[in-house]
């Protein structure tokens, strides 16, 4: 039984562990005559590389991706996709203790006890570095909805949030944050410096809108595009909460308040007056932008000691050396556009598969 892959029509399957050779992904169901070149991946993996600022892991990492196969003179053949990344600056030794006791908060206890055995070595497969793979997939994703814009953020690092009234999108690549508000990566340096010099960490959500989907991309009941959302973002390493349009706050909401009016328009389809179901309605898109939220938890791996237990069941305290990410969320933006772009070019093959 193979758990390592996700989509229907355009599927991909990850590989690898943290400290392994290298990793990847395949990508299957790949319209074919699409121009696919490195070049065109890297950027999406550069944005999530690691050791880019004092915010995030030290570990070096170039992140080139190689194309293997599924290409043939610049285009997609409609053959399986191979990627791979090379890793080349593991550290194995920094993780002994953690071969002798579990990390509280990581996937260390529940790997022992659904495999008897798990490789300490970064986490393995629970590494936040598998998501490499999907930024690389997402991006070959993106070839396939070009009538699609993916913008993603940072909209809260350790409970303080941006100012929606400051949202500017070209503040999102000026600074180390991914976020939209000047103010708010200003503070969030402080913070960040201050949870990384005490071996702490911090939590963060991360927003991404989907800009250019047509109305009728999904399916009712059992393959809602936002239960197809909600599956591919709550699979990301570290993601505890997710939320379409206005999530849990629908729920404090009236029927008249959390309604989306329409009134008719000189285009196709209707005006909307306001979206408050995030671009999705009784599971199809409705031609409005798609709005996701993702909750990041603190990252697991911290210097500050810890209580646990040994694999004997004994009591110990832990530590994680080595190098890890004070906010995990900030390079989670890559990875969520990665996976936006992964459901929606699977759902629009979906929609034409069906309605031609």
């Amino acid at each position: 039984m193979s758990l390592n892959s996700f989509g229907h029509m355009f599927r991909f399957t990850t590989w690898g562990e943290s400290h392994g050779p290298a990793l990847g992904a395949v990508v299957d169901g790949c319209p074919p005559g699409l121009a696919l070149s490195e070049a065109d991946l890297q950027p999406f993996l550069d944005a999530r590389r690691p050791g880019q600022s004092r915010f995030t892991t030290q570990r070096q990492e170039p992140d080139q991706v190689r194309i293997l196969s599924g290409v043939f003179e610049g285009r997609t053949t409609g053959t399986p996709i191979s990627l791979m990344i090379d890793n080349v600056d593991q550290r194995s030794k920094d993780y002994s203790e953690v071969a002798k006791a579990y990390r509280p908060g990581h996937a260390d206890y529940a790997y022992d006890a659904k495999y008897g055995l798990r490789d300490f070595r970064g986490g393995g497969r629970s590494s936040a570095r598998e998501t490499a793979a999907r930024v690389a997939a997402g991006g070959v994703a993106r070839l396939v909805i070009p009538e699609v814009a993916i913008l993603g953020w940072v909209s809260e690092i350790g409970g303080d949030a941006i100012d929606p009234a400051n949202f500017d999108a070209a503040e999102i690549a000026r600074n180390p944050f991914f976020c939209p508000d000047a103010s708010a990566a200003a503070r969030w340096e402080a913070l960040v410096d201050t949870a990384r010099k005490a071996g702490s960490s911090l939590g963060a959500v991360v927003e991404c809108v989907a800009s250019g989907v047509p109305a009728g991309w999904g399916a009712p009941l059992y393959a809602k595009l936002d239960a197809e959302l909600a599956h591919a973002m709550m699979g990301i390493n570290a993601v505890k909460g997710v939320e379409i349009g206005d999530g849990f706050g629908a729920a404090r909401n009236t029927g008249e308040g959390n309604a989306d009016p329409m009134r008719p328009s000189s285009g196709e389809g209707p005006q909307f007056l306001a979206n408050h179901a995030g671009g999705i309605a009784g599971g199809i898109s409705t031609g409005q932008p798609i709005r996701v939220r993702v909750a990041f938890k603190p990252t697991s791996s911290i210097l500050t000691p810890v209580p646990t237990i040994d694999r004997d069941g004994a009591a110990a305290e832990i530590m994680t050396k080595g190098r890890h990410d004070p906010c995990v969320g900030i390079r989670g933006v890559p990875v969520v556009e990665a996976m936006m772009a992964l459901v929606l070019a699977d759902q629009k093959l979906l929609h034409r598969g069906q309605c031609g």
